[in-house]
């Protein structure tokens, strides 16, 4: 029976209910014991008390658990018959209202109120109520020093005249019920008037927090919400420490310490029979805490309770039907909201409400017009209220995702200084379940743990001794964005560790010295010199390492074959160009001039090739043909969209586009224009307004940390960070676009219209490669002024406004 006690406490007591009791069906006599005791603990107690004597359900005699006299009460007012009320352990008289006292006895108010000397006739009497002092009175002598609710609609008149005296009584009736309780919130505001402006958490009671709250729900300017002393945040303040109230993320921050199970440095959920704590993870864990599953037979957690017995969260029951929001045929369970069934892709939904524009998660709707919990039922008593928060409208009694994340902290449970504007960016993020997801997975915790645990300061030195990847990159994109590490240029970083390694990979200590010096000397103080205070491009990062590997191929060549760069000869150089494996062919020609300049060589020539034209066929008839379908295709997305205009028409290198920012798009009333170089390009109208709603909604995809005023035009993956040229490219490919082959398609047509000058500033390309692409186009406009000078005035056209002869 003991065993039944642990596994189905509930059941247990349904079933001696039952023996008792046979007018009451046996799903009303649970849910009666589900709502009177919600703890588990709870629930095993109840169900011990009953276990050990039955007669409790007809007797109504202490000791007992205090449950117990609950669900005897509750019993009664269902309509049992057989079921005794709750007797007075005093007096023994049936009550229909007891209070709790300890070692399991109960009693009425009589018997329980002792005996004190009353202040104002100092005999010893039953108290019947207190002063504002605290002092006990007895029925004969009540207090009369003045009307404190009407002292408390004075002073909150003269702090705010906007509400009237029947405001301020309606919302202290609603902050407490009971007149003795009126009184003492009353004579706690007038003794200090400051617990409205901005000291409730210093409140000697919680009713005196709700009267705040009440104040300001009915239109209070002067009475400000109090918020946490710890953590400054105006939030539910529904724990006491230290004299002070505090919110629910500080007090747990608090209370933290080890897990006795899995060593977690959290706040304890419960406590095993020895006293022990255990974190939420190992209580759900504990065999006390599971049950027989009625459909696998395994004990595992009870995911819903039926009446044929519990079920596991596989064994739950579920059906296919047609989904009441998505409308799609899946798996779904029951809506409580709705009545409705609903898919598991809806059930995890978060969307900007059709209803009030708020971004939660949906509740009933369409796919298209989705209404959160406010939306889908404005009926406040409807819901239930997260129990951090107390804002968040919902049907669990489990904290909100939000408040989850907000009581997140360190292993020891503290933020450190420098990650609290990380904490701070998790917990305002504005999809809270992709932050949660984020942090679920096994790296990124592990990575979070590895940095808590580490006493030192969170730095760039900090981070680089994890190991590398992308969720470290991610995640320290993330602390730059948000403020917890200072910007710093991590191709860069990246760089020199890979040109060390490669040089260090070198045995030969001439040729470490050689490649060092080309590697180091020349190409990275060349790129430093010319980013200034920019951050390394993906091209340019891709430049230098192409040069060094083809340095560092060469000198392993040279090695195999027995040769130095000293003793190679023209034919042996030409030998090597000669092989059909090799890589990297113009870039090794590049190492050896640098070579042959810096007397490394000698007696070496390696020709380069001049541009002449572009290789691939020039197909104008595509270009304008894409132009059209980017313009008028609304099923392609808009970011893709006006990258593949910018290119095919403006002959923009990806790399440009990918750095593009807001501010290089101007909006001068129903006038577009862009700036690539040196000078804005107006847009035409199509285009415009297609740029215009593109700057309007557009969305990157990281959800942490993003600020509001992200410079970037084409926002990436990364807070903080535009997205890649690489995965522009990628996505111009799928939609047909081959960036090299139609942006020379662009320059030439360009190149055949325009000015080398004009096309030099308008696409912001260099003079020298418009004057190519103009010779290439056969468009050379180098004679165009000296035939405007030799024009007379016979030729000119009589009706060309602003050119005199």
């Amino acid at each position: 029976m003991a065993e039944e006690v642990l596994a189905d406490p509930v059941g247990l007591v349904v079933r001696l209910v039952g023996n008792v009791e046979k007018h009451l069906d046996a799903a009303v006599v649970r849910d009666i014991v589900c709502t009177v005791v919600r703890a588990r603990a709870g629930r095993r107690s109840l169900a011990q008390a009953l276990h050990y004597d039955p007669s409790l359900l007809r007797t109504g005699q202490p000791p007992a658990p205090y449950c117990l006299a609950k669900l005897l009460m509750a019993l009664h007012e269902a309509g049992a018959q057989n079921i005794a009320l709750p007797r007075c352990g005093e007096c023994g008289r049936a009550c229909g209202y007891v209070g709790s006292s300890t070692g399991g006895r109960w009693g009425c108010s009589p018997c329980f109120d002792k005996p004190a000397v009353c202040a104002g006739c100092h005999e010893e009497r039953r108290v019947t109520s207190r002063d504002r002092n605290g002092e006990p009175r007895c029925a004969n002598c009540p207090d009369d020093d003045g009307d404190p609710l009407q002292e408390l609609t004075e002073l909150v008149a003269r702090l705010d005249p906007a509400l009237d005296a029947a405001e301020v009584l309606a919302a202290l009736g609603r902050a407490t019920v009971r007149p003795a309780g009126q009184r003492r919130l009353a004579w706690a505001v007038v003794a200090r008037p400051e617990l409205l402006t901005g000291t409730g958490y210093e409140a000697p009671t919680p009713a005196a927090l709700r009267f705040i709250n009440e104040l300001v729900e009915a239109g209070a300017t002067k009475v400000v919400r109090s918020a946490c002393p710890r953590c400054h945040g105006v939030k539910a303040l529904s724990e006491l420490l230290e004299g002070k109230r505090i919110c629910r993320a500080c007090f747990a921050h608090h209370a933290v310490i080890p897990c006795f199970g899995c060593g977690a440095v959290r706040e304890p959920a419960t406590r095993d029979a020895e006293g022990r704590p255990l974190c939420p993870n190992c209580m759900i864990r504990q065999p006390d805490n599971l049950e027989e599953c009625v459909g696998c037979g395994r004990r595992k957690p009870v995911a819903n309770r039926l009446p044929d017995g519990p079920r596991c969260q596989n064994c739950r029951p579920r059906m296919t039907a047609e989904c009441g929001i998505c409308g799609r045929t899946a798996l779904c369970d029951m809506s409580r909201a709705t009545g409705q069934p609903w898919c598991d892709r809806c059930q995890q939904r978060w969307v900007a409400c059709s209803g009030c524009g708020t971004v939660a998660q949906a509740r009933s709707g369409t796919w298209e017009a989705p209404l959160c919990a406010k939306c889908t039922n404005p009926d406040p008593d409807f819901w239930g209220r997260c129990p951090v928060c107390i804002m968040t409208w919902q049907l669990s009694t489990r904290p909100c995702q939000r408040c989850v994340l907000d009581l997140l902290g360190d292993i020891n449970g503290v933020i450190h200084p420098e990650l609290a504007p990380f904490h701070e960016a998790l917990t305002s993020a504005e999809r809270p379940d992709v932050a949660m997801a984020w942090i679920a997975r096994s790296k990124a915790r592990d990575l979070l743990e590895r940095i808590g645990c580490d006493e030192r300061p969170a730095t760039h030195e900090v981070l680089d001794e994890l190991p590398p990847g992308k969720v470290l990159a991610h995640l320290r994109s993330v602390l730059v964005a948000t403020g917890s590490l200072p910007p710093r240029d991590e191709r860069l970083v990246a760089l020199e560790k890979w040109i060390t390694t490669t040089v260090e990979a070198r045995t030969d200590l001439a040729e470490r010295r050689i490649l060092h010096g080309y590697a180091v000397w020349h190409h990275m103080r060349r790129l430093r010199r010319r980013l200034g205070a920019d951050h390394t491009t993906r091209l340019q990062d891709l430049n230098v390492r192409c040069h060094v590997t083809a340095a560092d191929n060469f000198l392993t060549w040279l090695t195999g074959e027995g040769l130095t760069l000293g003793t190679c000869t023209q034919t042996d150089l030409e030998r090597w160009m000669a092989d059909s494996t090799v890589s990297y062919r113009d870039e090794t020609g590049h190492f050896v001039r640098w070579s042959v300049q810096h007397r490394h060589a000698r007696d070496l020539t390696y020709g380069t090739v001049r541009w002449t034209g572009p290789l691939s066929t020039i197909d104008s008839e595509k270009r304008w043909a894409d132009a059209r379908r980017f313009l008028n295709d609304d099923t392609l997305p808009t970011p893709d969209r006006v990258a593949g205009l910018l290119l095919i028409l403006y002959a923009q290198k990806i790399a440009t586009i990918s750095q593009l920012a807001v501010d290089d798009v101007d909006f001068d009333g129903d006038t577009v224009s862009i700036t690539f170089g040196t000078s804005p390009v107006v847009l035409p109208a199509p285009l415009a307004s297609l740029v215009r709603e593109f700057v309007a909604t557009r969305r990157g995809k990281a959800k942490i940390g993003t600020p509001e005023d992200a410079p970037w035009l084409f926002p990436g993956g990364q807070p903080g960070r535009p997205l890649g040229d690489d995965q522009i490219g990628q996505r111009l490919h799928k939609i047909g676009i081959r960036p090299k082959q139609d942006r020379s398609t662009a320059l030439f047509t360009l190149a055949t219209e325009v000015p080398a000058a004009i096309l030099a500033r308008m696409p912001g390309v260099h003079i020298k490669v418009a004057v190519q692409w103009q010779q290439a186009s056969g468009g050379d406009w180098a004679a165009y002024a000296a035939d405007v000078s030799r024009r007379t005035a016979s030729q000119q056209p009589i009706d060309e406004p602003g050119v005199t002869p």
